[in-house]
């Protein structure tokens, strides 16, 4: 144990303060990594060591589960966990049994932990606690599992993968490949919720570079385990494709583009229903899908228009096409029909639409249906717009 410069300590308040005299309190996992990285940090991780859920209660923290020795910090509302092991009793990530009790040591919490990388502790003088050579796999920017449990836990396979696109000069110790083929092999990713799925594959498309998370994926061939039956867009990507998506601004233009520019409607339904996709990125998706087919087209006419914007549902969401509109001209150039969506659209939201339609439906013969005249508004007003455009 031995202080680093990177380590600044912490100032342990009064709530820790009431717990045992026995008790110990380190900082573990991805703060102690950054730091030692020159990265910032947006949260710690706590645990106590030498203390039980009867002394947590007593101190004043509020616990997270009834049967997970996770509590809640009275004001900082911070996450301390009591040391503990773990052992595999079922399926997926979800399938283990906890012990927790003032017996446990840090290094065997430690030791449960994913990589060497995020198995370090510091203590509140901000000396390092690293009995798996985390530091040097860090100096040397390797991600190494910590032991063979690595193999019981599916989830950290996406867990690598989202690291590999966080730090972009990383690469995976061969032992920790073979355990993550082992994985595969297993059935164990079949397990994992979808929900769980996606919240993973989701961090890593907003990290640096998400391409490096979907190569490890497809190397490993594992996209057949984590989306049964449905096709993933990924497959057919190649350089030109995983630049333009490392170069989208967030993790929802990124989803967008891997689904709605590679996915026919059925399949990205399928693999949003598989994955538990938002259902604004699902929505975003499809509409892109349908943008690039209308623009494949290269129909120009008004009454394509028409069509196309009631397929898209242009008059109750126009900012939706605008997003995703704006999303098609960036990546596969501006062409005259994206400008004129455009026009439409700012021309809904300045409510120029809504007046052109109320003047119809006012002036309408008695007796016609207010559907069908809404329908021959929609046609005259595109007619009247696209008159003006083109």
């Amino acid at each position: 144990m031995a202080s680093h410069p990177e380590l600044q300590g912490f100032q342990v308040d009064s709530i820790v303060e009431q717990l045992s005299p026995n008790a110990q309190v380190y900082v573990v996992g991805g703060a102690v990594r950054d730091a030692l990285m020159g990265r910032t940090s947006s949260d710690r991780d706590w645990v106590v060591v030498g203390a039980s859920v009867h002394h947590m209660l007593a101190a004043g923290f509020t616990p997270v589960g009834a049967d997970f020795p996770v509590f809640l910090h009275p004001r900082t509302q911070g996450e301390y966990a009591l040391a503990r092991t773990e052992r595999k009793s079922g399926h997926g990530y979800k399938g283990f049994t906890f012990h927790a009790d003032p017996s446990v040591t840090l290094e065997e919490d430690l030791a449960r932990r994913d990589f060497t990388v995020n198995a370090m502790a510091m203590t509140a003088q901000g000396d390092l606690i690293d009995p798996f050579n985390g530091l040097l796999d860090l100096q040397n920017k390797c991600m190494r599992h910590v032991s063979p449990a690595f193999n019981e836990d599916p989830l950290r396979v996406l867990r690598l993968a989202r690291f590999l696109a966080r730090f972009l000069d990383f690469s995976v110790a061969e032992e920790t490949m073979t355990l993550c083929r082992q994985l595969r092999d297993s059935g164990e990713l079949k397990f994992l919720v979808p929900e769980r799925v996606y919240a993973e594959l989701n961090k890593g498309m907003g990290e640096a570079k998400p391409s490096r998370m979907i190569k490890f994926i497809s190397k490993l061939n594992a996209w057949a385990e984590l989306a049964p039956s449905c096709p993933v867009p990924f497959s057919s990507f190649d350089e030109p494709e995983y630049d333009c998506l490392n170069s989208r601004y967030s993790a929802e233009e990124r989803w967008v583009y891997s689904l709605g520019f590679f996915l026919d409607i059925p399949h990205i339904k399928a693999l949003a229903k598989a994955w538990r996709v938002p259902r604004n990125t699902e929505d975003l998706s499809v509409v892109a899908q349908q943008c690039i087919a209308f623009l494949q087209r290269q129909e120009s006419d008004p009454g394509s228009f028409c069509q196309f914007f009631n397929q898209v549902d242009l008059y109750r969401k126009p900012a939706r096409l605008l997003q995703v509109n704006q999303l098609v001209a960036q990546i596969n150039g501006v062409k005259p029909a994206n400008s004129f969506v455009d026009k439409a659209v700012a021309e809904v939201e300045q409510g120029h639409y809504k007046t052109f339609l109320a003047d119809k439906i006012a002036s309408a013969l008695p007796g016609e249906q207010v559907a069908q005249v809404a329908a021959n508004a929609r046609q005259a007003w595109v007619n009247e717009l696209h008159s003006k455009f083109f």
